[in-house]
């Protein structure tokens, strides 16, 4: 499926008009504060009911409106035989989000209907350069994304931890200690397939990411970008060894009142030349890395032939020099559907990108370049 129209209104200062998209690269440009990132964001909305870019969502509600809204059309690809889909988001003033799929309230289910999401933003770094968690975060999406049937590993174990915990808060305040070994069976349980589906989803990133990174100039034959996925409980552990070693930590668990081994404790790092992106790596290196990243998760879901996902990319061409501006636009026409936003096309040297300039929220479609 790619997204064939998004149909904005009252979406932050974009216009009620509708806005079609191409199959391939579209080139996004205008002035600063013509609305080209609330267009990304609007498309974001419609897929998922959520923003890509603020925790306080009535902020893309419009100025005097009260309610913001965003109706996605996917269409299937060449050679798909499903019929389109229509997604809608909302969010208002006075009423939490709504989604509809179709016309129908969304299900959990319907988010496998539409294309993965793959988002470069500035604050999107912090996938590279902040804490762990949205690391797992993403290795536990793409391991979904490649193996469907392992999507729900994530929350099966998350529900398991956090009865843990609650009873590791009740044992602190007195309760018996003996009733943690139910729960210790029960996380080891859950976390052996998970460390299993996070230790191949990466190894499925481990060599696109080193050629990604390597086509942009990231990295060259004597300084090698990797990605290396480090489980808390070491590769090789079997329910047994994660139940023992929760035992012999029990009594540090109970003081803190929290569980502190476990796959919620593993990092997926990246690395240039041996040295760790999020610690060592220029501000350029980290954006190059996200960018590696990016296209590392398309290769593989390639590989897996699994629908590539819709790349929306904001902002990526202001700190590149012109040979990386090519690498990514060669990169970018190699299948797939991307926005990429610019504030002149000449940024982005595409012979073959649809354009919509964008000025005052109002987008109008250009001949190719």
């Amino acid at each position: 499926m790619r997204v064939a129209r998004v149909v904005p209104h009252s979406f932050r200062n974009l216009a009620d008009a509708a806005i079609d998209l191409g199959p391939g690269l579209t080139v996004l440009h205008g002035p600063n504060g013509a609305g080209k990132t609330n267009l990304l964001e609007a498309a974001f909305f419609a897929l998922t009911g959520r923003s890509c870019r603020t925790r306080r969502e009535r902020e893309m509600i419009a100025f005097g409106a009260d309610l913001a809204r965003v109706e996605a059309l996917l269409e299937p690809d060449d050679g798909e035989r499903i019929d389109p889909i229509t997604m809608l988001a909302s969010i208002s003033s006075g009423e939490a989000r709504r989604r509809l799929v179709d016309g129908s309230p969304a299900e959990p289910g319907d988010d496998r209907r539409r294309p993965a999401i793959s988002i470069f933003m500035p604050d999107r770094l912090a996938l590279v350069k902040g804490p762990p968690a949205s690391r797992r975060a993403y290795l536990d999406r793409l391991a979904g994304a490649l193996w469907p049937a392992r999507a729900d590993l994530p929350r099966a174990y998350a529900q398991a931890l956090a009865q843990r915990n609650s009873l590791l808060a009740r044992i602190k305040r007195g309760g018996d200690p003996e009733a943690l070994s139910a729960w210790d069976a029960a996380l080891a349980e859950r976390a052996v397939p998970l460390v299993a589906a996070r230790a191949e989803a990466a190894a499925e990133l481990a060599g696109p990411f080193e050629r990604a990174a390597s086509d942009l100039g990231l990295a060259g034959d004597a300084e090698l970008a990797q990605i290396t996925y480090r489980p808390r409980t070491g590769a090789e552990s079997d329910a047994e060894a994660i139940v023992a070693e929760l035992g012999e930590r029990r009594a540090g668990d109970i003081a803190r009142g929290f569980t502190g081994y476990g796959p919620h404790r593993d990092e997926l790092e990246l690395s240039f030349g041996g040295r760790s992106l999020r610690r060592y790596g220029s501000q350029g290196q980290q954006r190059l890395g996200l960018l590696a990243l990016l296209f590392a998760e398309r290769e593989a879901l390639r590989s897996a032939r699994r629908q590539l996902p819709l790349l929306l990319l904001d902002d990526v061409m202001s700190e590149l020099d012109p040979e990386r501006r090519s690498r990514l636009v060669a990169m970018l026409e190699d299948g797939g559907q991307a926005l990429i936003t610019a504030t002149e096309i000449d940024h982005v040297p595409a012979s073959g990108a649809a354009e919509l300039a964008i000025e005052g929220g109002v987008a109008t479609a250009r001949s190719a370049s």
